[in-house]
């Protein structure tokens, strides 16, 4: 399985463990619930998302990033992934045309 998808996927136990604890520390009197949930949750969230960045940077191109409509890898190449590529010579502007300056500035 694919680290990030694991990381991604304990967020939530990740999320309730933590209200559990704080939870159990409030009602031994330990702590106040308020002051202490939002910075931890803040925290937590922060840290399983250095996480899931870190996963993806280890896994390298072969794993896409979720959700990019982009390929990667060896499918970065339109004629591997099965794109039509245009033949010389059917294009709309003939390829010897140049569209850059002329000695005196202008346009040739």
């Amino acid at each position: 399985m694919n680290r990030y998808i694991l990381i991604r996927r304990l967020r939530g136990p990740a999320i309730l463990l933590l209200l559990g604890t704080i939870l159990l520390m409030h009602e031994a009197g330990m702590v106040d619930f308020w002051s202490l949930f939002f910075p931890l949750l803040l925290i937590l969230i922060g840290v399983l998302k250095l996480a899931e960045r870190a996963a993806l940077a280890a896994a390298g191109d072969e794993t896409p990033y979720p959700g990019s409509p982009y390929p990667y890898g060896a499918a970065v190449n339109p004629a591997a992934a099965g794109v039509a590529q245009p033949q010389p010579g059917t294009s709309i502007v003939p390829a010897t045309q140049d569209y850059g300056k002329g000695p005196e500035g202008g346009q040739s």
